[in-house]
């Protein structure tokens, strides 16, 4: 009997310590307005309908964002190797609600916290010339040439 109790102890021990693992969410964390900084310009978040937060996945740490400008170019200039793998939401311009970033239809021309101009909808119906929205991977691509031209400017 007592044998089979110390069999059973290890086994037991493993079970608890399994079910007290942490599970990671990539569900959207709570988002302190007006409070929270940006990753890269480090202003305050504080507009409700361009705001952006990606999660990493591996971790469950969240990252805010005051214009998806910003997120574009903190991926590119901090090299993030896990940003396909990254949950991303985004603020929907019309509602103010938060959708899936990659999921999202764009469109530019707006006024935007960093003046990329580029808004999230979550169907096309919102947009108001129909059939110009342009997809994440396209806006993300477009906010590095928008950067690279200015960067030429510069000199």
């Amino acid at each position: 009997m007592r044998g089979i109790k110390i069999f059973l102890l290890p086994i037991i021990l493993l079970f608890v310590f399994l079910g007290c693992e942490k599970k990671i969410s990539t569900e959207l964390h709570p988002v302190h307005w007006d409070r929270d900084m940006c990753e890269r310009c480090k202003m305050v978040v504080s507009d409700r309908k361009h705001t952006v937060q990606m999660i990493h996945t591996a971790t469950g740490k969240s990252y805010m964002f005051d214009d998806i400008g910003c997120l574009a170019l903190w991926v590119e200039e901090e090299k993030i190797a896990w940003f396909s793998k990254a949950k991303i939401w985004i603020t929907d311009v019309d509602t103010a609600q938060w959708i899936d970033a990659r999921e999202a239809l764009y469109d530019a021309g707006h006024i935007t916290p960093m003046a990329y101009g580029f808004s999230a909808h979550k169907n096309k119906t919102e947009i108001k010339e129909k059939n110009r929205y342009i997809p994440f991977e396209e806006v993300y691509q477009l906010i590095l040439k928008i950067e690279a031209k200015k960067n030429r400017k510069s000199y």
